[in-house]
């Protein structure tokens, strides 16, 4: 039996990971939120762990609000730095598996290849920058932890791309979306499938691995998409990033290589617009 403990458990791979985990027996799963467990709290943290003992702690929390961020450093950090080093010493001192979620926000964009995993990191953004400290912090308290990069998640739960644009769908006859910054959609529940391969591999493999969905798009791409397969009649209009500035300067390109994963793992993962409109078809289904 493989004792788990996934933290950030109400977010959108923390409930993926539970509608994979729940039908496994050989995991015991113990699933915490900020209303369970405050990871900014070191004493609260310590304690927990000091009462339970877990093989793999995967933490899924973080601060995802790019733009909020901007004006909420401090909160930010706590939540994307200062909460993995509580986890890292904690997991350290019990001798815990860590696989940790990260972005490709880490890095500036300025690529024109898929970003490796040895690629130089250069965050332009309040959140890519806690998100790579908080890498920085895990390997040097558990150098066998797991990071996993990924980029431009959503699914069926919490809040994302794809059901704000959904949303808009029924409201608006067009929008504009910006069609100059590059990357690839990840569907949380295959995320949350490459986790679990992870989990049940034969062989530990510490280090950072990068994952998302095959394939390339824009924004609007994926907005186009997204009105095609849920029958929205929305005409989607590409604009440029200085034709919708915001806050937080994002990548204009971040796809992510997964040759690594894909040979460590044997993993075959799923082309984006696949993934797409089987997260919409649940969906719409809810």
């Amino acid at each position: 039996m493989t004792k788990l403990l996934v933290t950030g458990a109400d977010g959108q791979l923390g409930r993926s990971l539970r509608h994979i985990f729940d039908n496994e027996p050989q995991l015991a799963v113990t699933y915490i939120d900020i209303d369970r467990l405050d990871l900014t709290d070191k004493s609260a943290v310590d304690t927990f762990f000091d009462n339970a003992r877990y093989d793999i702690v995967i933490n899924c929390a973080a601060y995802t609000a790019v733009d909020l961020a901007e004006k909420n450093e401090v909160v930010c950090s706590h939540i994307n730095t200062d909460a993995v080093r509580n986890i890292a010493e904690a997991a350290r001192r019990h001798q815990t598996k860590v696989i940790h979620i990260s972005t490709d926000y880490v890095f500036n964009g300025k690529n024109f290849m898929p970003y490796a995993e040895n690629d130089v990191p250069d965050p332009q953004s309040i959140y890519g920058r806690t998100k790579l400290e908080g890498e920085t912090v895990l390997k040097a308290y558990c150098p066998q932890s797991i990071i996993i990069r990924t980029s431009w998640l959503y699914s069926e739960w919490g809040n994302n791309f794809m059901k704000t644009m959904c949303r808009l769908g029924d409201q608006k006859q067009e929008i504009g979306v910006v069609c100059d910054q590059i990357g690839t959609p990840t569907y949380a529940h295959d995320l949350a499938a490459a986790i679990y391969s992870i989990i049940k591999a034969e062989q530990w493999h510490p280090g950072i691995f990068h994952f998302s969905n095959e394939g390339v798009a824009s924004w609007y791409d994926f907005a186009v998409a997204i009105m095609h397969h849920a029958h929205k009649d929305c005409r989607v209009n590409p604009i440029t990033t200085k034709e919708y500035p915001t806050d937080a300067r994002r990548p204009h390109y971040s796809v992510l290589s997964k040759a690594k994963i894909k040979t460590t793992y044997g993993l075959t993962i799923p082309h984006w617009e696949e993934s797409l409109r089987k997260c919409i078809n649940n969906y719409l289904q809810l």
